[in-house]
């Protein structure tokens, strides 16, 4: 049964935040203190293939959250999508069925307030230079290295979205400073070929693994295997290595953001976090290189608590 988020009194509170991750399977909802405290937490599962069913999910856990706590707060979600500034329409969605609605006004209309819309992967960004991994940085790189190979930038807390919504999306440049055998490269979902995710991706790190002679493997299970001193498998996480300094090297020349965060699942490999700085140094151009790569504070709770931040202090 549905709950009406916009029925029922409920006092206001400075500052609580009520952020939304709407995943393909899940959709997560938190609600913050102005301190980043939480307040409550709920989790359903995605109606998939169902737009108003995805919306009506929406509205009813921020009602169960707001009315546990009894308050009403300001309302950010994030998506694996964007709303095209151009037509007001969620495009390059993996939740195919949010694509081409107007989402953040269906959303807005349901819940009878504005709501903030934003990428997943802006989201985790955000979260983690809030108050995570990031947090002493005027200038934070947030990268997605999972299923796929997303970012996101957050410049003095806030979310550098860009003109065309696609700031951040590093994923789909070509890898840098190509060897011979990254050239042309596989090809990417996005009609292109050789993009950085079809190499820094989990799926990218396990293809590549395979096609130079290792046994089919996950990304962890390599990384487990070099470990070990599985030649073949220290052979891929070291090609591997070498990709992700070069493609973080790039972002380091047009960015230079002081904390790059890393996320998904392959921001569990230890040992990139010394490995990778280490070797973005003969790519990147300057002759000292004071950016740190580190791991996410907030794990994967960092796209629902980002999405509640997208309402900043001072929007209060």
């Amino acid at each position: 049964m549905s709950v009406d988020a916009s029925a029922g009194p409920k006092r206001e509170e400075p500052g609580l935040r009520i952020g939304v991750d709407v995943g393909g399977t899940k959709i997560e909802a938190i609600a913050l203190s102005s301190s980043g405290e939480e307040r409550g937490r709920v989790r359903v599962s995605t109606p998939r293939h169902d737009y108003d069913g995805t919306v009506r999910a929406i509205s009813d856990v921020v009602a169960e959250l707001e009315q546990g706590v009894e308050v009403r707060g300001t309302v950010g979600v994030g998506i694996p999508g964007i709303v095209s500034p151009a037509t007001g329409l969620v495009k390059n969605a993996n939740s195919t069925w949010l694509i081409g609605k107007p989402f953040d006004k269906d959303l807005a209309a349901a819940l009878a307030r504005p709501v903030r819309v934003a990428n997943d992967a802006n989201c985790f960004a955000l979260s983690e230079a809030v108050d995570g991994a990031g947090r002493d940085a005027e200038v934070v790189f947030g990268v997605i290295v999972g299923t796929g190979a997303g970012g996101g930038i957050v410049v003095d807390g806030k979310v550098l979205t860009g003109s065309n919504a696609v700031a951040g999306e590093w994923g789909h440049n070509t890898l840098p400073w190509p060897d011979a055998e990254e050239t042309p490269g596989p090809p990417c979902y996005c009609g292109k070929r050789g993009c950085i995710e079809v190499f820094l991706s989990g799926p990218g790190l396990a293809r590549d693994h395979t096609v130079s002679g290792g046994p089919a493997s996950t990304a962890e299970e390599i990384a487990s295997r070099a470990r070990t001193g599985d030649e073949m498998a220290e052979a891929a996480l070291a090609r591997y290595e070498r990709r992700m300094a070069k493609s973080l090297a790039s972002v380091i020349n047009v960015l230079d953001p002081g904390v790059i965060v890393l996320g998904g699942g392959c921001s569990n490999i230890e040992r990139l976090y010394e490995s990778v700085p280490r070797l973005w140094k003969g790519y990147a151009f300057s002759d000292e290189i004071t950016t740190e790569l580190r791991r996410n504070v907030h794990g994967d709770s960092s796209g629902v608590r980002g999405a509640a931040w997208l309402w900043p202090v001072r929007d209060e």
